[in-house]
This record gives structure tokens, C-alpha cells and sequence, in this order.
């Protein structure tokens, strides 16, 4: 390590946090995942990914699941459907919500945002062979799962 980088290093208490460390891991790997899909792509990759694991979903389950105010759920759905990735029809059991359901188009879309997402990832973790990629991969799922909101 340079003098100069030494000067702009944290300091090892903070360093020492692996809150701190996971802060900065997410801000590099928005920063990378950024470089291979634009935000679009990105919000893009979270419904379509939902969609096919869970099935047709109102808007509102959507952003409950993704975590995504309705009002951006909406516009994404919107720019989805005028794409042909989606389908937004009236739910016949209750009139005032909409399901969504994907649709092949979507299903190939969201096969191509799995590739750059791949890319990103494989940057982010380059340093990390497959075993600790897998580990670390585990470890986060344990520690978020820990910390799962209770259902209702």
C-alpha cells in the first residue's frame, strides 16, 4: 500500500465493522451493476424475477415483495406491458386491483438481464474463488434471514 492510499484509509475500528464492510461492498457492487445494466434494467430484472418465481401478482404485492412504492411499481409494469414483457389485466375475484402475469417475451428479457446481472456479480466477486463466493453467499442469506421482517 502507497503512502497516499495509507492517508485516505478508514480507520481500523471502522474498518474493524462488518456493517461498515457490507455498506461499502453494496455501494461497489451498485457502482458495478450499474456499469452493466442501466436502472431500468435493473428495476426491470425484480418484477420480471417475481413474477416468474411467484406467478400473476397484483401491483401491490409486487412493491410489498420488491420492497418498491406502488406509484414505481406502476410505472414499471407500464413500461413492461408497452414492451410485451407483461400482461396487467382487472383481477376477476377483486375489480379495484390489477394482476400482473409475464409473458414469454418477458421470460427472454429477463433471461438477458440474468446475463448481465451474471457479469456484474462475476466482477464484483472476482476476487473470491467459487467456494467462497458460495460461503459468503450463505453466510448473507443466514444473516438476512435472521433479520426477516415477521409475516403478518
Amino acid at each position: 500500500m502507497s503512502d497516499a492510499d495509507e492517508d485516505l484509509r478508514p480507520p481500523a475500528r471502522l474498518r474493524a465493522l462488518t456493517s461498515w464492510q457490507a455498506n461499502k461492498v453494496s455501494t461497489i457492487g451498485a457502482r458495478t451493476t450499474a456499469r452493466h445494466m442501466p436502472l431500468t434494467a435493473r428495476s426491470d430484472f425484480a418484477v420480471l424475477a417475481a413474477l416468474e418465481e411467484y406467478g400473476a401478482l397484483s401491483q401491490a404485492d409486487l412493491g410489498r415483495r420488491l420492497g418498491l412504492d406502488r406509484n414505481d411499481v406502476s410505472g414499471i409494469v407500464g413500461r413492461l406491458q408497452a414492451g410485451g414483457h407483461v400482461d396487467r389485466r382487472v383481477d376477476p375475484a377483486n375489480r379495484r386491483r390489477n394482476l400482473v402475469t409475464i409473458q414469454p417475451a418477458g421470460l427472454h428479457y429477463l433471461e438477458q438481464i440474468q446475463l448481465n446481472a451474471d457479469k456484474a456479480q462475476a466482477e464484483l466477486l472476482s476476487a473470491l474463488d467459487a467456494d467462497e463466493r458460495s460461503h459468503l453467499h450463505a453466510l448473507l442469506a443466514k444473516v438476512l434471514t435472521a433479520h426477516a421482517p415477521e409475516s403478518a
